[in-house]
């Protein structure tokens, strides 16, 4: 790859600047943390499966509550995998926004079963 095409990708990055830790196979605070937000990812869309399926309501509000709790446990690990810059992401161009965006206007305007805000 390229120079101009390194710096194009480090602009689009976003990323905060890296804590550093020992790069040694011993298991570090970035290890941990990153396995605690895998952990969580994966607590929470397990959550979200057991949410969808539960009959039972009080199951239901309990499961909901539990899911509320990890999906804030899981967004505070993000946060502190992100401040400490160890989790980068990639700014989206805005052109792509911009066609996203419509691809989903359209699926609004022609497969939701709605006309006018109102059910058909």
């Amino acid at each position: 790859m390229n120079q101009q095409n390194q710096g194009q990708q480090q602009a689009n990055k976003i990323q905060n600047p890296e804590t550093p830790v020992a790069k040694t196979p011993q298991y570090n605070d970035r290890d941990i943390t990153n396995d605690m937000l895998a952990t969580e990812k994966y607590m929470t869309d397990a959550y979200c499966t057991a949410l969808n399926e539960a009959s039972h309501e009080a199951l239901y509000q309990d499961l909901r509550t539990i899911f509320n709790e990890t999906q804030d446990c899981q967004r505070n690990f993000y946060n502190l995998m992100f401040q400490n810059g160890w989790y980068k992401i990639e700014a989206a161009p805005t052109q792509k926004l911009q066609q996203a965006y419509q691809q989903f206007q359209n699926y609004e305007n022609t497969q939701f079963p709605t006309h006018n805000g109102m059910m058909q």
